[in-house]
């Protein structure tokens, strides 16, 4: 069984668990699929504003589909929930991933 058979028929018994849906994002990333991806990461992001480690990886996603004006958008709401939570390396992180792509 594959990787993202294996995560879909864990979110079976726990449909809300956002480290499996995170993590079957970025299968689907992995596999090509960006659409599945971002539809994941979305949906983990509108329901739970505070599951930082998606902004990165969905801001990465936009970048590769040239969506650079609403990458940016989730990088600064990324920021943002990291401040709230106190988090500063991911803060870091989405600040710089921030910068190197508003230059």
């Amino acid at each position: 069984m594959d990787r993202i058979s294996r995560i879909k028929e864990f979110l079976q018994s726990s449909p809300k668990d956002n480290f499996l849906r995170h993590a079957l994002a970025l299968e689907y990333s992995k596999a090509g699929d960006d659409a599945g991806a971002r539809e994941l990461f979305e949906a983990i992001l509108t329901e739970f504003p505070d599951y930082i480690g998606s902004y990165y990886h969905l801001g990465k996603l936009l970048e590769r589909q040239e969506q650079i004006q609403l990458a940016l958008q989730w990088y600064e709401k990324g920021m943002a929930a990291a401040k709230k939570a106190g988090d500063q390396h991911s803060y870091n992180e989405l600040q710089g991933a921030y910068e190197e792509l508003a230059d």
